[in-house]
């Protein structure tokens, strides 16, 4: 068996969405010491929709991957919507990725999270904090 599925080596050799949003109104980066890899989500919310949704990432093939698959599958959600993205869900829509890199759909998982976060933040939009409190830490 191959170690990574095909999707994963699609969206690592084409991944989609990549890029800066210069109008981007939330924004979230996220990073693992460990393994070096950054992401960087850039989010253009209109009327509480993902109108577009960018990525910068710095890592292995499985980082690019989570992160083109990751914008994929919020692009054009609710906001609601995306917070309830799980890592589980980028690494099945990738059809598996091996152990020692399910680290990577969590940063795409955390990156999505922290972009919203930026984005109510940036609107004074109240929330709840209990949905943000694994990537808030460390932030303000």
């Amino acid at each position: 068996m191959a170690l990574y599925s095909e999707k994963v080596m699609d969206h690592f050799r084409n991944p989609r969405n990549v890029g800066v949003l210069e109008d981007a109104n939330g924004i979230g980066e996220v990073g693992n010491a460990k393994c070096g890899d950054i992401m960087k989500i850039y989010l253009k919310v209109v009327d509480g929709i993902i109108a577009d949704v960018k990525f910068e990432t710095f890592g292995c093939g499985s980082a690019i991957a989570s992160s083109s698959m990751a914008t994929e599958l919020i692009k054009g959600k609710p906001l609601s919507e995306a917070l309830t993205l799980t890592n589980q869900a980028v690494t099945e829509a990738l059809d598996g990725l091996p152990a020692h890199k399910i680290h990577c759909s969590v940063l795409a998982e955390e990156a999505i999270k922290r972009a919203v976060l930026d984005y109510y933040k940036r609107q004074g939009i109240e929330y709840d904090k209990e949905l943000f409190k694994d990537v808030e830490e460390g932030e303000d």
